[in-house]
């Protein structure tokens, strides 16, 4: 197994800390499955682009997410965390 390092916003992380506590999970776990199953929804790319373009983000039910929402999520995230 590889060992990395990743930074994530403050909101993200808790809400993916209590997501792993419900589920009696560690928060690897949890990241570890959420990769596995963002990589069964990626196509495979079996010759190099040229020329870089945004890349497509996933939720974790394979839908399209607008890169634009995702500001607005991690917000989301963040007020109800300050609601509770």
């Amino acid at each position: 197994m590889t060992r990395t390092q990743i930074q994530l916003p403050e909101p993200l992380f808790q809400r993916l800390r209590s997501i792993a506590k419900a589920r009696d999970w560690s928060v690897a776990e949890l990241i570890r499955r959420g990769m596995e199953s963002y990589v069964q929804t990626c196509p495979e790319t079996t010759h190099a682009k040229t020329e870089w373009s945004m890349p497509v983000l996933r939720g974790s039910g394979g839908h399209l997410i607008d890169p634009a929402s995702t500001r607005a999520e991690a917000d989301a995230i963040e007020h109800r965390s300050h609601i509770r």
